[in-house]
């Protein structure tokens, strides 16, 4: 009865257009309501859903990433990205997985990611003769590289939903964000041969590499710093996302010279808006949880699963599949907490690492920011090329496709994710 009323109503609303957090709040109350239980006790939920420690490096991390693109920061990155690229075919969109791979370890955010080297990447790409829908389907797709290389703000809410390490999810998260930014660098190398996208870059020249590498050094130990700092143990990963703040203000200020109080202010709105919107979903997703847990539907759709198949590729197939889809619709942060108290005993049942699930749980509904219709980094990219998302989605198909094949390879061979992690102590 219970889940009956709470998928139903919340795939209603969904179908009717209501933003997520409306559908998971009503659906929830629904059946509190239903139920006869003290409404008032949604208060309490509210608060314990967001008074987490780990939960503080949110805001911090989302701050310290919109600092570091007013302290020009993210500027000098795409530089150094567009050198090492150098005169290959295809050498701009190489230059842009690259920046979005530098950018991704230091904002955490998908969207971030795509709007600050898009709005200097995409012009760059059209001006030389790659079109515009294909600028901005790699711009898109690659920016999110931003939701897996640590620090990444999905892992953050996967590990107080999980309630699993932080810091191991960011070190596991390493290599499988080294191995997508290398697929998408191949996959965009094929198809710029193919259509004949031959980047005027000039040859490598050592003395100017050694010049865009000094000028850029202070962007460079960005997320040296910030990873350092965790990986060392000098910090917590909460406690990194404020000293990356204070890094992003000294940078700008003292070694740029670029921040200006219209940054900060700026700054400072969009992580107000992108922190209040977080938390309100994780309020209603907690709630939405709490009444899964209680009437015990993940244990029924772990039973469901494993009448199916007892295969574990089988279930990584089919589970895969289903993030796919739903990230396609379903913004990343809810979806992650909807999902994993559903899918997370299942896999856990079938011997998966927690850590492990969580990296490809990550991966695959990330490749959701550059599939529509949600798809918000295509919106971004769109928006700076102006080109339709059509244009792009199409564009974007081998790329996704590639990301595709990246997620199955990770969730097969578990050591991709778990080598680190597991060097380390985790």
């Amino acid at each position: 009865m219970a889940a009956t009323i709470l998928f139903s109503l919340f795939g209603a609303l969904l179908f009717l257009g209501s933003p997520i957090v409306v559908a998971l709040g009503v659906a929830s109350l629904a059946v509190y309501i239903v139920n006869g239980d003290d409404i008032t006790s949604l208060v309490e939920l509210a608060f314990s859903a967001i008074n987490s420690f780990p939960l503080m490096a949110l805001p911090s991390f989302i701050l310290a990433g919109a600092l570091m693109g007013d302290a020009g920061i993210a500027r000098r990155l795409i530089r150094i990205a567009e050198e090492l690229a150098g005169p290959a075919a295809g050498g701009l969109g190489a230059a842009a997985v690259m920046a979005c791979m530098f950018f991704g370890a230091i904002s955490g955010s998908g969207p971030a990611t795509t709007a600050a080297v898009g709005m200097l990447v995409i012009p760059a790409m059209i001006e030389r003769g790659y079109g515009r829908s294909y600028p901005a389907a790699i711009t898109a797709t690659a920016g999110g590289l931003g939701v897996v290389i640590p620090p990444s703000m999905p892992l953050v809410i996967y590990g107080v939903t999980a309630n699993e390490s932080i810091s191991g999810l960011f070190m596991a998260g390493v290599i499988p964000g080294i191995l997508l930014g290398l697929a998408l660098m191949i996959a965009n190398y094929i198809t710029s041969k193919r259509n004949g996208y031959q980047t005027e870059g000039q040859p490598y020249d050592k003395a100017r590499v050694f010049k865009v590498l000094k000028e850029g050094f202070w962007s460079l130990m960005a997320p040296v710093v910030i990873l350092g700092g965790i990986y060392s143990g000098l910090f917590t990963p909460t406690e990194a996302a404020v000293v990356s703040i204070f890094y992003a203000l000294f940078v700008g200020v003292f070694i740029h010279k670029e921040s200006s109080l219209l940054g900060l202010n700026e700054a400072f709105q969009n992580t107000t808006w992108l922190t209040g919107r977080v938390l309100i979903i994780m309020f209603t997703a907690t709630a939405f949880g709490r009444i899964l847990v209680e009437h015990h539907i993940p244990a029924m759709i772990a039973q469901g699963i494993l009448s199916i198949t007892d295969s574990l590729w089988l279930v990584w197939i089919l589970v895969i599949a289903f993030l796919l889809v739903v990230g396609m619709f379903i913004e990343i942060l809810a979806t992650i907490m909807i999902v994993t108290p559903v899918l997370l005993p299942v896999m856990v049942q079938l011997g998966v690492d927690p850590i492990h699930f969580g990296i490809v749980l990550v991966v695959s509904l990330g490749i959701g920011f550059s599939t529509p219709p949600l798809g918000e980094n295509m919106f971004i990219s769109s928006s700076i090329a102006n080109v339709s998302i059509e244009k792009i989605s199409v564009r974007a198909l081998p790329l996704v496709g590639t990301m595709v094949l990246i997620v199955l390879l990770l969730a097969f061979v578990p050591q991709l994710s778990m080598w680190l992690p597991n060097l380390m102590g985790f």
